[in-house]
């Protein structure tokens, strides 16, 4: 396993970078606070409106029960809002700090870029140090952009689609969220364009206590590809920090887009993370994620199938060491004849690690002859890790083709002895083993994204075996 974790190491995302802040709200929420984000980003009455609305709703909305125990996550110490010492929204990386840019290049950035992307987007904390789209794209109509800065140069725009697919009412944190987002990515494609790069946006918390609540939209119009990369991390603190960003998505009429993620945040972090993307006629949505590292996940992708011909594709792998709770899954609603989707979710536990698959197909009546298959694997590397299960088929209608198949086991003695026999060490058989039973997940990543979850999942199983 050694030649596994050859160039990466944990150290590089549980260690915090040394920034000085000009702004550093206290901690707990206040109007005030939500009123100084608007008013530094000059937001328009509108979007002011919006937040305190949610706030409201933040307030009023009731703790989730059904999932993980947030019961150690008080809201009163998380920090929402702070702002680096530093210039952000840079599009030249020379221009960067070097405190800030030296953890982003430690992470591959923007080395990716040069090689293979179309445009890239790195934030640290509350804002986003770095954003750019190469001239090739911006030739062509594509539009990619921090969300605070396209909020001021296409406010019409942004106010079309802001909060369409995810409402601020549609449960505690995505109220949360709107109360407080700052960051992240707009992402538009025009009609026709086909972006054959993918861009790329990472996402970096920093301080002890800190919140990162980045808002991520992206349009893609009729007949327009493309695909977007987005990686995570934070260092490792003893206090609980918390991650509740948004992401909307709109696939038009005989469109594809692919949104890949891994979320890699330390064991202190709660990820409430909500990802939500409408589909429209004949187009294409594909999520692709990894979920490790976090303390606690609940994540569950959703895809609303809207007109006939629409295509949902879910694959998702989700890794839980000790103290680690990967609460995920998917959502489907298939409210249109003839639309498509396929669910591939995996989870793998060790050491006392829990994870769940949750899901949610729905198929509502009169969307005559769709299909979907759902497929569910975990597998537990010892006798103490948990799996879990939660599907729930809800189905309208007769004319439909529907597969569910759940699988849960763990590496048999057989399968070792086999490769300890061909001379393989025991740790090494079992990182092995696991990397073939993620392949089906891993071999759809970005190659970079699929290695970095490859090394990375051989850290957490180091020394964990024998």
């Amino acid at each position: 396993m050694d030649e596994e974790i050859t160039g990466i190491n944990r150290e590089l995302y549980d260690t915090p970078s040394k920034l000085e802040y000009i702004y550093k709200a206290p901690e707990g929420l206040t109007e005030d606070i939500i009123r100084k984000i608007s008013s530094d980003n000059n937001e328009p009455e509108w979007m002011l409106t919006l937040r305190l609305e949610a706030f409201e709703l933040f307030k009023k909305a009731p703790m989730p029960t059904w999932g993980p125990d947030l019961s150690e996550l008080d809201l009163d110490k998380i920090i929402y809002y702070q702002h680096p010492d530093a210039p952000y929204n840079q599009k030249n990386w020379d221009d960067v700090p070097d405190n800030v840019k030296e953890t982003f290049e430690k992470l591959g950035i923007p080395e990716a870029e040069r090689k293979a992307l179309a445009g890239a987007g790195a934030q640290m904390e509350s804002k986003m140090a770095y954003h750019n789209l190469k001239e090739e794209w911006e030739s062509q109509g594509v539009i990619f952009l921090d969300m605070d800065e396209a909020l001021k140069l296409h406010p019409e725009l942004v106010k079309q689609y802001f909060s369409k697919v995810v409402p601020i009412n549609d449960h505690k944190f995505a109220s949360l969220h709107y109360a407080v987002w700052s960051g992240g990515t707009f992402l538009y494609i025009p009609k026709g364009v086909h972006v054959s790069q993918p861009v790329q946006a990472y996402f970096r918390m920093n301080s002890m206590r800190g919140g990162q609540f980045e808002h991520t939209l992206i349009v893609v119009e009729e007949d327009a590809h493309g695909s977007y990369y987005e990686g995570c991390s934070a260092p490792k603190y003893d206090d609980k920090s918390l991650h509740a960003g948004c992401v909307e998505v709109f696939v038009k009429k005989n469109s594809r887009f692919r949104y890949s993620s891994v979320e890699n945040w330390s064991s202190n972090t709660y990820n409430l993370n909500t990802k939500r993307g409408i589909v429209y006629k004949d187009a294409t949505l594909e999520w692709v994620g990894g979920n490790l590292g976090s303390g606690c996940t609940m994540l569950y992708p959703c895809s609303l199938l809207v007109a006939e011909g629409a295509r949902a594709e879910h694959l998702a792998i989700a890794f839980a060491t000790k103290g680690q709770n990967q609460d995920t899954g998917a959502k489907v609603y298939h409210n249109a004849p003839r639309t498509t989707s396929r669910i591939v979710s995996k989870s793998i536990a060790i050491q006392g690690g829990i994870t769940a698959y949750r899901g949610l197909l729905r198929i509502a009546k009169g969307a005559k002859g769709a299909k979907s298959n759902v497929e569910c694997d975990a597998l537990m590397i010892d006798n103490i890790s948990q799996s879990n299960t939660y599907p729930y088929i809800d189905i309208q209608e007769q004319d439909v083709d529907v597969g569910h198949e759940a699988t849960v086991g763990r590496i048999s003695d057989e399968q070792i002895f086999y490769l300890m026999s061909r001379g393989i060490s025991e740790e090494d058989a079992v990182a092995m083993l696991v990397n073939g039973f993620m392949e089906p997940i891993t071999k759809e990543l970005p190659i970079e994204y699929a290695a970095e979850m490859n090394k990375l999942i051989a850290l957490e199983m180091e020394g964990s075996i024998g």
